[in-house]
């Protein structure tokens, strides 16, 4: 049995071959890893491929033995720090199961080198979502992932050519990118960055009527820029959100749209697991240190 660990921005998912379950950022500062038994006996885990922060300290699927810090620079930056997330890692990493931790897409990353211009591009569990994609559309594809957040990645020829992250273009739900009032209002000592960048999302900028609709702008936009690079590249939404916009989305692009939902991530890194664990070399282009 394989299993995917998805830190997500509000909860963990937990996906295994035939079952899954989730536990919101809270909770999940008292997972233990025992708790896998709710997915199968823990002496028939084969293999496990957790996710962890932004991943901006590795740039291989690496070993989590061989993994220091569990695998950041830093958990200061944009995101809220909850401690659901460094529970797992640790209850994992401290198990003795087999594991593998997912990197993130940053300027360390084998993506194209433009994207380096800024220096995150996406978080792991992104990673998950592009490979169950692949799994399902082939080797090239643009997907969002939309939900408190919105990344959208550029998949060509099988492997990631780069992302674009929550902070620098679209808005999701909750965060986005600072414009011209969250710079002043940081300028001006009333928020931090990553507090502007918490609620800059259209939950926060946004009428109830609208928030939909411009989420569904914004990610149509984001795949339309990343698809100057692949024009002939397949459509994907993903996340909490990309059920509910699709239909726009597709009326947006006037391209067909394929619906994968909030548990992506977590079911491509079952995938990832598998395959790691069985001897691939590399994901999407991303290399394994095992």
């Amino acid at each position: 049995m394989y299993i995917g660990i998805d830190h997500g921005t509000t909860a963990m998912r937990f996906a295994g071959e035939n079952g899954a379950f989730k536990l919101s950022r809270t909770d999940a500062r008292d997972f233990r890893y025992q708790d896998l038994e709710r997915l199968c006996p823990l002496d028939e885990i084969e293999g496990i491929a957790v996710c962890y922060s932004m991943g901006d300290a590795i740039a291989a699927i690496t070993g989590i033995s061989k993994v220091e810090g569990r695998g950041v620079i830093t958990r200061e930056g944009a995101g809220e720090h909850i401690g659901g997330g460094t529970r797992v890692f640790d209850e994992i990493a401290r198990s003795g199961l087999p594991a593998v931790v997912i990197p993130g897409l940053h300027r360390g990353s084998p993506t194209d080198v433009r994207f380096k211009a800024y220096s995150h591009q996406a978080s792991p569990e992104k990673i998950g979502i592009a490979y169950e994609v692949f799994s399902a559309l082939g080797g090239d594809f643009v997907v969002s992932d939309v939900s408190s957040n919105t990344v959208t990645m550029l998949v060509s020829g099988g492997e990631i050519r780069g992302a674009l992250d929550a902070c620098v273009f679209a808005p999701g739900t909750q965060h986005g990118a600072l414009d011209v009032d969250a710079i002043r209002r940081i300028d001006w000592g009333r928020e931090t960055a990553n507090e502007a960048f918490l609620h800059a999302g259209v939950a926060h900028t946004m009428p109830a009527e609208e928030q939909e609709r411009t989420l569904a702008l914004f990610a149509a936009m984001e795949i339309a820029a990343l698809s100057v690079l692949n024009p002939g590249a397949g459509v994907a939404l993903a996340g909490s959100c990309g059920p509910r916009i699709a239909a726009e989305v597709e009326g947006l692009l006037k391209r067909p749209v394929h619906v994968f939902d909030e548990w992506c991530a977590a079911h491509g890194l079952v995938k990832i697991a598998r395959d790691v664990f069985g001897g691939a070399g590399s994901i999407l282009g991303i290399g394994v240190d095992m």
